[in-house]
């Protein structure tokens, strides 16, 4: 039987017909006889696998009327294959039947149930009806045609749940079986390694070295057996010559290290055949530094609303498994029910701890678009008043008055209740946040631009459209348990969870929410490459004045200077502002992009023409629109008349079944998607500029002499409501560049301001942003 989440509701008000409404009678029938289930076989199962399950429903008392019906639920974050009945050699082709031969109807729904129990397989009696002792016996993932099984999803879950839930009077209101079948989806086999330190930090002082195994599906494995040897590219002080991963153990960490020297530093792990199997992010000593890096994942969920295992994991999972700084748990408010909230407070003040982890209390206000659509809330403490969007998944409606429909009602409660220290962002998830409807910046004070549901530059934009002065963060919005380390698996979701950079003097939530108030923080698209040492400095001609607090939303205070840093906003009135940008990169970089607002100022690239080889880069991007269903297929293929291909790389393909493969010695074929963000592969050609590129995919057809492919982007434009093109362009054949630095002027506008920032996109698809320097007249 499946154990409760902590301060969850009666389950009874998670289906249709069940909830406490007016003239609804709930709960009909005594739970004793509404039947019993089995599943086989049990345990526990590797991620991703395939099986076959049998499912069997014994009817109680009263049986199923004629036209009752069976669901059987499973979590919204679940990626397991859909049951399908037409093809007997696909993935989890099912068979069901009633041992009296009862005829039945059946579906897949998506969305056939009350969230998060979503995605449903609905039987019904059609012809005939069940008597206590009869049967329904659903079989999952049938190999006797060829079909390979179920595959199950692609990550990690204790209490992995087959719910089911009946109406046996044919009333359409279901309700849940006393006890419901699980089973244990576990890690499989490391394929591959991941080293995590510090992206900076002063010369002597002491860090650590985190690593684990990841599974196929990126799933920390507990199944490493290896010694790998430890390169390091500088004198660390404690780091052994190797390290040994043993069984049963999910991750290794290696403390009391430094170094004593100012410099740059890199770590590999290496086999024993000398190959390298893992790179650290690289690491940056310094003989001063004023504010420190944490990185941090602030937005997820767990499965007391809509995520995967209990709150407690999540925030273990943080800090043990994904090495981050700092996290929040933000679970859509119409699920936290009082008793959640209280749990939910209790577990973040345990988990807080400074020096080691922070944790910030709060919530997600999950408004619909029309209202002003989905904002991150986070508090200094734990036990505040929690203000919902509505009630609609919670029975208990005594503390309905505090409720917040409206984002603007949401901003003005928490003024006229003095709460001005909380601290909100503004996202995009199923429901977009609307900042033209509704913005404070005296609590609203960054703009999400990229989690595991895609890349959302246009957010930020609107904000600069409005004036608003924010900074840019990204985090996992991750629902399958992963904070920290959030991969989309096999389901649509087509990004890795992104990680923000915060810079502050210590580890702690006072400063933490300093830094959130400040905008001193860049974010990144997170993965293996998503932690970087990026610094942007503004240095001003003239005398300038700096704020922390907006002038432009009532009293600030401010001072003197001549320099200023991401999140800083500016008043000057004469002189010339120009950016020192100082980066180094996890991979390769691409390119930087730096912005003044709306504005695209220049393309820098760390390479010159000189150094272009035979390698083109092809690119896609966009979504189809704001909201939920954004995904844009890029399904397709390239084929090169009069040359060959050496060699082809997919990039930023993250879901297995999206896959890039060569078609003879010419040409390619791909599965992908976009949300938003970008993908795409590089190829190396035999003749740097013989023949002509041919591409197709469902939105752009194009074709391109390689003479033509250069230093600068050939773009194939197909934008609609948001940007949606194709890009090709040349690359060295082996790109070195892994460190840049650079200074410019920036062209200030007369009046308003001046949003400065940078876009940096290494070329192993991971992106990066600064919070904006904003500069006035």
């Amino acid at each position: 039987m499946s154990e409760q989440p902590m301060g969850s509701p009666d389950d009874a008000s998670a289906a249709p017909g069940a909830a406490v409404t007016s003239g609804t009678i709930r709960d009909p029938i005594a739970e004793n006889e509404l039947g019993s289930v089995t599943l086989s076989p049990d345990g526990a199962f590797e991620a991703g696998s395939h099986v076959t399950f049998t499912l069997t429903y014994t009817a109680g008392k009263f049986g199923i009327d004629d036209s009752g019906s069976l669901r059987i639920c499973f979590r919204f974050a679940s990626d397991q294959t859909r049951p399908q009945f037409e093809d007997p050699k696909r993935p989890n082709y099912t068979t069901i039947e009633a041992s009296n031969n009862a005829v039945l109807q059946y579906h897949y729904d998506p969305k056939g149930n009350v969230r998060p129990w979503d995605r449903t397989l609905y039987i019904k009696v059609v012809n005939g009806f069940l008597r206590e002792g009869d049967t329904i016996t659903v079989r999952f993932g049938v190999t006797d045609g060829g079909s390979p099984g179920m595959r199950l999803q692609t990550f990690c879950e204790d209490t992995f749940e087959f719910r089911v839930l009946v109406d046996p009077i044919a009333t359409y209101n279901y309700q849940p079986l006393p006890e419901q079948p699980t089973i244990n989806v576990v890690a499989g086999k490391p394929e591959s390694y991941v080293a995590v330190m510090p992206t900076l930090r002063r010369v002597g002082e002491t860090f650590s070295l985190k690593l684990r195994g990841e599974d196929m599906w990126g799933n920390p494995s507990d199944q490493c057996d290896a010694t790998l040897q430890l390169r390091a590219s500088a004198a660390v002080a404690n780091l052994p010559d190797s390290v040994t991963f043993k069984p049963g153990e999910f991750a290794v960490e290696l403390p009391d290290l430094s170094v004593a020297e100012a410099g740059d530093v890199r770590i590999e792990l290496v086999d024993a055949d000398g190959k390298t199997v893992a790179e650290a992010n690289p690491l940056r000593v310094v003989d001063a530094a004023d504010l420190i890096p944490f990185w941090a994942d602030m937005h997820g969920q767990s499965e007391e609303t809509i995520g995967t295992n209990s709150a407690r994991q999540f925030f273990d999972f943080a800090r043990n498994k994904a090495f981050v700084d700092a996290a929040g748990h933000q679970g859509n408010d119409f699920q936290i029910t009082t008793g959640f909230w209280d749990d939910l407070n209790k577990v973040t003040a345990e988990y807080n701890e400074d020096g080691r982890f922070v944790t910030l209390p709060g919530y997600e206000w999950s408004g619909n678009t029309g209202l002003g659509g989905d904002r991150n809330i986070f508090f200094p403490d734990e036990n505040r008043q929690i203000r919902r969007s509505s009630h609609a998944l919670i029975p208990d409606k005594s503390d309905i008055e505090t409720d917040c429909n409206r984002a603007s009602e949401l901003f003005e409660a928490f003024i006229e209740n003095k709460e001005t220290d909380v601290v909100a962002y503004a996202h995009c998830g199923g429901r977009y946040a609307d900042v033209k409807l509704a913005h404070d910046g005296r609590i609203e004070k960054s703009m999400e631009i990229h989690s595991s549901w895609g890349t959302f530059e246009w957010l930020v934009q609107d904000a600069f459209e409005m004036g608003y002065r924010v900074g840019i963060v990204a985090n996992s919005d991750g629902h399958k348990g992963r904070p920290g380390a959030s991969y989309p698996g096999a389901s649509l979701f087509g990004a890795v969870g992104g990680l923000t950079c915060l810079l502050t003097d210590e580890l702690s939530r006072e400063s933490v929410l300093d830094c959130l108030r400040k905008r001193r923080h860049y974010c990144s698209t997170g993965g293996h490459g998503g932690r970087m040492v990026i610094d942007v400095q503004a240095r001003f001609s003239g005398d300038a004045t700096l704020y922390h607090d907006d002038p432009a939303l009532g009293p600030a205070e401010g001072h003197a200077a001549q320099t200023a840093m991401m999140g800083d906003i500016v008043h000057l009135p004469s002189g010339d502002a120009e950016i020192d940008v100082d980066i180094l990169a996890a991979a390769p970089i691409e390119r930087v992009d730096v912005f003044n607002g709306l504005d695209h100022v220049e393309t820098i690239r760390p390479y010159t023409q000189d150094e272009l080889g035979n390698r083109i880069r092809v690119v896609w991007e966009g979504a189809e629109y704001r909201g939920r269903f954004r995904q844009v297929i890029w399904d397709g293929t390239a084929h090169l008349s009069d040359n060959t291909i050496v060699d082809a790389r997919p990039i930023n393909f993250f879901n297995r079944d999206k896959t890039l493969d060569r078609v003879g010695d010419a040409g390619l074929e791909w599965r992908a998607l976009t949300t938003g963000n970008i993908g795409g592969f590089d190829m190396w050609v035999d003749d740097a500029y013989g023949g002509t590129l041919k591409l197709e995919t469902p939105l752009i057809k194009c074709g391109v002499p390689l003479e033509e492919i250069g230093y600068e982007d050939e773009v194939c434009d197909n934008s609609d409501v948001l940007p949606r093109f194709l890009k090709l362009f040349r690359m060295p054949s082996e790109n070195p560049h892994r460190a840049m630095t650079f200074s410019r002027k920036i062209d200030l506008k007369d009046s308003g301001d001046n949003p400065v920032f940078i876009r940096l996109t290494q070329e192993d698809g991971t992106i990066a942003w600064t919070s904006p320097i904003y500069v006035y007249r």
